[in-house]
């Protein structure tokens, strides 16, 4: 039984079912003692409890799950997926975007991306990035920039970027990074 909690509604339901669970040992007799009556309260209130846990342990499971399922898909997605917060530093990076530049992902973090900039292009980026984080409302911006990975080969990058903001958290921008060299080198 899958039920979403919902308030009074599941608390009656609840109590119903972990009734139903212990009616054979509930009193029939109207002149039922004292002791009897808050045994059976007691009882039902156990029950009670066990299908509440029972419940919050299936929905941990499906987090869990979820959780699985969104980090398979942010790591091993085709696609570099970076946070930039204000200062320009990388905050987050995925497997892919780390191989992308061709450091380990754990070096990069709070790594300045234009260092990762051709030198050709750190200007027109620097430009990009400071009217992205200055604005007010949050547009997607897309556009081609030269990149040099550690190794110092070249590629050709295509970007997308997001500028985020949360009631406690400053600005950042996320980006969306894609290898086009081969299909620049095919025009």
């Amino acid at each position: 039984m899958t039920q979403k909690w919902d308030g009074i509604e599941r608390r009656i339901s609840l109590r119903a079912e972990a009734e139903g669970m212990v009616v054979s040992l509930s009193p029939e007799e109207a002149e039922t003692q004292p002791a009897e009556m808050l045994m059976h309260e007691l009882l039902v209130h156990k029950v009670e409890l066990e299908i509440q846990n029972e419940e919050l342990q299936r929905a941990h499971n499906a987090m869990e799950e979820a959780r699985d399922r969104y980090v398979d898909l942010y790591e091993f997605a085709p696609v570099g997926y970076i946070t930039i917060n204000r200062d320009g530093l990388i905050g987050e990076i995925n497997l892919t975007g780390s191989a992308l530049l061709g450091v380990e992902r754990t070096k990069l973090v709070n790594r300045r991306f234009s260092a990762f900039v051709a030198p050709g292009d750190r200007d027109r980026w620097h430009r990009l990035f400071m009217n992205m984080m200055e604005q007010d409302k949050a547009e997607k911006q897309e556009f081609g920039l030269g990149m040099t990975g550690a190794d110092g080969a070249g590629f050709y990058a295509h970007l997308n970027c997001l500028r985020r903001e949360t009631l406690d958290s400053p600005p950042m921008l996320r980006v969306a990074m894609i290898d086009i060299s081969k299909s620049k080198q095919a025009e």
